[in-house]
């Protein structure tokens, strides 16, 4: 993994509310980040010369673009002097992101106006998230680029098929930097969540019950991912009007099919809780706190993507609205978002989609299973069954969440 990963980038985004700069110059202490965002602006202007095919071939899916650069003198106070930037399946993904109505400008502009900030996930591999907070850029191995090409073609294929409507992860682009004789491997998908409404409560489920409960370190972080057990303890439920749910569980089951004749298993629902009530009662408090601070932008505050003065990325489809009021949000920028019903006990949005979809019924998992059996008893709730049977096991535990 690339170096110097620390601390260092996440200075930058002290301030809560701040109006992205016009400059297209990627300013990062972070080599691997700034040969990534070097090498998308790269890519896109590049592709952006090259006419879309009218269809998609074999080919295509084995196709990568890459650019080797060695001595580089321009904007060198950012850049490593030598590097190697690659690109697969560029004509797919440029498809893919086509089919997510997401122009290519502005995934570029997400993506490289201001550099992505590091979250910190237990256990998921190192994320990162995009200035404007809607693309999230996943660091993985070269084994989950070897699961992604095999999966590519039915991944395109299902997406044609259900016309972009899915819970299943948006991916956008895949790509490796080499820097030092290192080499990190991104895959770029769409955030789950919203990139302006706060998420409150997050959870991680999987429909099993053995070990599923979130570790105490785990809970006492200030947004932990919550689990099963946890869901249940808590009395969670989410509150969304019958034709809401019904169209979700059609989603999710045609999503879970797919999952299924993949044999893949192990994926989760990811479920953030946006609370109205409690985000207006602390936006208040941060608009009372800029006051006294005397910070207080004139005509409120500016955030990026609603009221931005930015005229692009992906999140500025909202400035051709109205401002948005507490609790909405845009459809087309927020894909995963539901609102609560109108009779819920309180007002709240809900953000769900299926996570970590690259798991295959494979040896590791039947030994894990055969080991896990041993342990548990044959008819234990453990998180490693078949696809069918754990695909019937998840749909169960989700119907059951809605209240």
């Amino acid at each position: 993994m690339a170096a110097s990963v620390g601390p260092g980038t996440r200075t930058k985004t002290k301030k809560k509310h701040f109006v992205p700069q016009r400059v297209k110059v990627l300013r990062s202490a972070d080599p691997l980040l700034a040969v990534l965002g070097w090498g998308i602006n790269h890519q896109v202007n590049e592709l952006s010369q090259v006419p879309q095919p009218v269809m998609l071939l074999p080919d295509d899916f084995k196709a990568n673009s890459k650019v080797k650069v060695n001595n580089h003198l321009f904007n060198r106070e950012n850049l490593p002097s030598h590097f190697k930037f690659k690109e697969y399946c560029p004509q797919v993904f440029r498809n893919l992101r086509e089919r997510f109505n997401i122009d290519d400008q502005d995934y570029q502009v997400s993506l490289t106006r201001s550099p992505p900030t590091y979250e910190t996930e237990g256990g998921g591999g190192r994320v990162l998230m995009s200035y404007d907070k809607t693309l999230v850029i996943k660091l993985i191995s070269s084994e989950d680029v070897a699961d992604i090409h095999s999966l590519l073609s039915h991944y395109h294929q299902y997406i044609v098929k259900c016309h972009g409507s899915t819970l299943l992860p948006q991916f956008l682009g895949m790509y490796r930097v080499s820097v030092d004789n290192e080499e990190s491997y991104t895959l770029v998908m769409r955030s789950m969540f919203s990139h302006r409404l706060t998420v409150h409560r997050k959870y991680d489920l999987k429909g099993s019950l053995v070990s599923r409960e979130a570790s105490d370190k785990e809970k006492g972080k200030d947004l932990p991912t919550l689990k099963d057990i946890d869901f249940l303890n808590m009395n969670q439920k989410v509150y969304v009007s019958e034709e809401a749910k019904k169209d979700f569980m059609e989603k999710l089951k045609r999503d879970v099919e797919f999952l299924v004749q993949l044999k893949i298993m192990d994926y989760s629902l990811l479920l953030g809780i946006h609370d109205v009530a409690r985000a207006e009662q602390e936006e208040d408090e941060e608009v009372k706190e800029e006051d006294e601070d005397g910070e207080g932008e004139p005509g409120g505050v500016a955030s990026v993507g609603s009221y931005g003065t930015s005229p692009e990325g992906i999140g500025s489809y909202l400035n051709s609205h109205k401002p948005l009021g507490p609790g909405d949000f845009d459809p087309y920028v927020d894909v995963y978002a539901i609102k609560s019903a109108e009779n819920s006990p309180q007002k709240e949005v809900y953000f769900m989609g299926l996570i970590d979809i690259l798991t295959q019924y494979d040896a590791k998992k039947k030994a894990a299973h055969a080991a896990k059996t041993v342990k548990h008893g044959a008819g234990a709730e453990i998180s490693t069954v078949h696809p069918d049977q754990y695909a019937k096991r998840f749909l169960d535990f989700v119907t059951n969440v809605f209240a």
